[in-house]
């Protein structure tokens, strides 16, 4: 058991969850403002893509990272588009922006690397890994907590801005009451559809962030539909954090820490396929131990919303 639960499980499970942390924090603001981004999936899978384009062609890992926050961005001006100016209903759009991304990410692997299923080059730098002094050298703690990618760190670090920012400000507070009732917030000259484009944007660079992670923090390349419902999974760490950004945390850890049990278990001659549905398993548990309406209220809100 001690060989199973060591330090190196708990440091891959902060890489595993930082992917879905960032896209819940995502879908988390989203739903803030009555808007249900079931899209997470596709928006994660092109900033995955794009971080691997933008590697490529720059050599620069950072400006990867800004390429594929830039993808993500415009995927998620789409969604925007669609849900709050032509009044599409929100679901249908996400789940839309999931379809097109998979064929899109797939058909641009071949243009652009002119090869099937999976692109890999042996020269390309990933995400660089950060040793924290002080902490590095504590044992066991320092074996998890330090060696991670910048982006490991801004995800801890934007669980607790937006926290402040959601209940401590004044603009949070305007970004919720433009998702509990837009037409009050508009009477109080709230900007609603302004709010609802930011938080878009927002969702839409978290996501790039998510997709960088995965593609260039966890490995180094990129396979065709290499999300595997990542995007869904972080939609469920939405729905039992329900919107608040430390509870979308702790549950995003749930999530990361089956992630990387179910790989780590494949060291213990345990069939893979099994192994692999250890996540998928626990959200569809956590889903049927979700007990509050609340969230399906919002659903249901913003879909009337998009009429």
């Amino acid at each position: 058991m001690d060989f199973l639960l060591d330090a190196s499980l708990f440091a891959s499970t902060l890489r595993m969850v930082t992917p879905i942390l960032l896209a819940a924090l995502g879908g988390a603001i989203c739903a803030r403002v009555g808007l249900f981004n079931v899209g997470l999936e596709g928006l994660v899978l092109i900033g995955a893509f794009s971080a691997i384009v933008g590697n490529h062609f720059t050599g620069n890992v950072f400006a990867a990272v800004l390429f594929a926050v830039l993808c993500s961005l415009l995927f998620s001006v789409l969604f925007g588009y669609m849900s709050i100016q032509l009044k599409a209903n929100v679901i249908v759009v996400g789940i839309a922006l999931n379809f097109l991304a998979l064929g899109l990410t797939t058909f641009s692997l071949r243009a652009i690397f002119d090869v099937k299923g999976a692109y890999y080059n042996k020269d390309m730098v990933g995400l660089p890994k950060w040793d924290i002094p002080v902490l590095k050298d504590i044992p066991w703690l320092g074996d998890v907590l330090s060696g991670h990618s910048p982006l490991v760190y801004l995800s801890v670090l934007l669980v607790i801005v937006l926290q402040l920012f959601l209940f401590k400000t004044v603009t949070g507070f305007r970004l919720l009451a433009a998702g509990e009732n837009p037409t009050a917030a508009k009477s109080l000259g709230i900007k609603v559809t302004r709010i609802q484009y930011g938080a878009v944007l927002m969702c839409g660079v978290l996501c790039g962030l998510a997709g960088a992670q995965l593609s260039l923090g966890n490995v180094t390349m990129f396979t065709e539909g290499m999300t595997s419902g990542r995007g869904f999974i972080a939609l469920v760490a939405t729905m039992l954090g329900q919107s608040n950004p430390i509870g979308v945390a702790a549950s995003s850890l749930l999530f990361g820490f089956m992630d990387a049990l179910s790989i780590r278990l494949q060291g213990f001659a345990m069939p893979t396929h099994f192994t692999m549905m250890l996540p998928y398993i626990v959200t569809i548990v956590a889903m049927l131990f979700f007990k509050d309406k609340g969230y399906m209220q919002e659903a249901r809100k913003s879909n009337e919303s998009s009429r």
